[in-house]
């Protein structure tokens, strides 16, 4: 096997088309799919052979080299994943059996701690979520986490003749597709060393249109050599020789694309549960007779981790979607216990599979599995990608339209920061015991709301403490009955109304005052305004904390 490998750069946004979202919207996927590289390069081939896409192509007598070339699965399009450039390694798919903590957010920590429960599922009483970003790459027990970005824009149907909408045509719809200046790592695998020949030219010339919507200023795309050798002899998709991957004491199958598969009756398979016995083996059977059949190895499922979607195409030769069939996710993690007794795992038979792939349409790229790919640890440390920080900021004129505008910008950012942390704290904070009425809660909503939006003449400072009194004030002159509720109400071991006083107090102990810092282009939010904020923000946690109190006590 032989593979040629190089980068798509993204000038203009590509929409690569997905099956979700709704009728007026199309959304993309998080890559480039191999379907499209390979239909370009078909088109390109057709061209210089001066060949007509509407005759007979697949006749093997009259063009020998078509269906080798670009149909019968001697030669594979991988999809073009995000691609490091600092490291120099194309990014695979996140493994669908990785969790981390719900209140982690990666953007806001140098780190998170990601946990791989198909090998070990923590004993912790602790919520867990999936992960956002879509690829990965990984070292040892260091994982870096990318999402790729994107661009939404608002497009409207128009009528050609007038260049405008009209009583029929005018409809609102939508584009989520992949951001400009982003780079991609395509390859191409070839069973038959010869072709390596015949398809790098077509490689030539460099500029591309990928997508669709390419009138509308979607899909140019740009094809820049890898400066390290772009022609291997030997491509591991993982990077790891399978001589060192196949003495585990389980068999760990990650796909790395989606994966179309059929059951025994022809039915397709897509919606395994996460979970272990009859049902696994009833679901995953068909994966499991292939999988024993390539590898020569008796295998038994013990838990998955997957997601399904549904994937369909084009076929640019007649115009039209093709059918649209339900796959396997991208990530998707499967466990097989095997018996060494009865047989080694051989290292060239994993080579084989993972150059091979499984499934149907593996010609664009499905059906690509990594055998153990990770490691047998049960916890990794997932970090962002470096920023390039050799960029000067650029400076605008002070007081200048420019300059209040981003200025604008950066309080919505510290606005949309500190909703999030408002929502994780409120999810986090319950009264415990709650000893307070309603009539208590519903009081202490009001002189909330009353400190938040009472008009006080005073400013800066001055205005603050105005707002901070109103709830003080409350507390201190609540009556003996009152007073106790408040005391005995708990919340962090606390008395409910020492905890509202330290709030009010000191914003810092619920809020990280330190990663309330945004710039934008150098414009920051003013002191004074971050000080406002975090003072209506912490009056809305109250208002929040005691609104939720209310809603349990009526579900109790």
């Amino acid at each position: 096997m032989k593979a040629i490998t190089f980068l798509l750069h993204t000038t203009q946004p590509l929409l690569a088309t997905s099956l979700q979202g709704d009728p007026n919207s199309d959304i993309s996927f998080p890559y480039i799919p191999g379907s499209m590289i390979r239909g370009v390069l078909i088109g390109r081939y057709l061209q210089r052979h001066n060949l007509k896409s509407t005759g007979d192509i697949l006749d093997e007598s009259k063009y020998p080299d078509i269906k080798r070339l670009f149909f019968n699965g001697n030669t594979r399009y991988l999809n073009a994943y995000l691609y490091d450039k600092q490291k120099q390694k194309r990014t695979l798919p996140v493994p669908r059996s990785w969790l981390k903590k719900k209140g982690d957010d990666i953007s806001n920590l140098d780190e998170i701690t990601v946990y791989d429960f198909s090998y070990e599922t923590p004993e912790e009483d602790i919520s867990y979520k999936s992960l956002d970003e879509s690829f990965c790459t990984v070292d040892d027990k260091d994982i870096v986490l990318y999402k790729e970005k994107r661009r939404i824009n608002i497009h409207n149907m128009r009528n050609r003749k007038k260049g405008r909408g009209d009583e029929n045509n005018g409809a609102i719809f939508r584009y989520e597709a992949l951001d400009a200046e982003q780079y991609f790592q395509a390859v191409i695998l070839c069973d038959d060393p010869d072709d390596i020949e015949k398809i790098k030219p077509l490689l030539e010339p460099q500029e591309m249109w990928l997508g669709g919507s390419q009138s509308a200023g979607y899909g140019h795309t740009q094809i820049i050599p890898i400066e390290e050798d772009e022609e291997h002899d030997y491509w591991d998709e993982v990077g790891i020789e399978p001589e060192d991957r196949n003495d585990r004491e389980l068999i760990r199958i990650t796909l790395l694309s989606d994966l179309i598969l059929r059951d025994k009756w022809g039915h397709y398979v897509a919606t395994p549960p996460n979970s272990t016995g009859d049902e696994i083996n009833q679901k995953v059977e068909s994966l499991t007779q292939i999988l024993e059949e390539l590898l020569d190895i008796k295998l038994e499922p013990q838990s998955s981790y997957t997601s399904s979607l549904i994937v369909g195409g084009f076929n640019r030769k007649w115009g039209l979607p093709l059918p649209q069939v339900p796959a396997l996710a991208a990530g998707s993690v499967f466990v097989f216990k095997y018996n060494k007794e009865d047989g080694e795992l051989d290292s060239e038979k994993i080579r084989l599979v993972e150059n091979q792939g499984i499934g149907e349409r593996r010609v664009d790229g499905f059906g690509r599995i990594a055998i153990n790919w990770l490691e047998e640890e049960a916890i990794f440390n997932a970090c962002l990608p470096k920023r390039e920080t050799n960029r000067e900021q650029p400076q605008l004129v002070p007081n200048s339209e420019d300059s209040q505008l981003a200025q604008k910008m950066a309080k919505r950012l510290l606005e949309q920061k500190l909703d999030r942390r408002l929502l994780e704290k409120v999810d986090n904070c319950k009264l415990r015991p709650n000893k307070l009425s309603n009539s208590q809660l519903s009081r202490l909503m009001i002189v909330a709301t009353q400190a938040l939006r009472q008009e006080i003449k005073k400013s800066g400072v001055e205005e603050l403490e105005e707002r901070k009194k109103i709830v003080i004030d409350f507390l201190k002159n609540l009556t003996k009955n009152a007073n106790s509720q408040f005391e005995d109400t708990k919340v962090y071991r606390k008395s409910f109304k020492g905890q509202i006083c330290d709030w009010l107090k000191d914003s810092s102990t619920w809020l990280d005052s330190d990663n309330l810092k945004f710039s934008i282009a150098g414009e920051s939010v003013p002191p004074d305004l971050v000080e406002k904020l975090k003072l209506e923000y912490t009056l809305r946690l109250i208002i929040a904390v005691a609104k939720q109190a209310t809603k349990d006590k009526q579900d109790e």
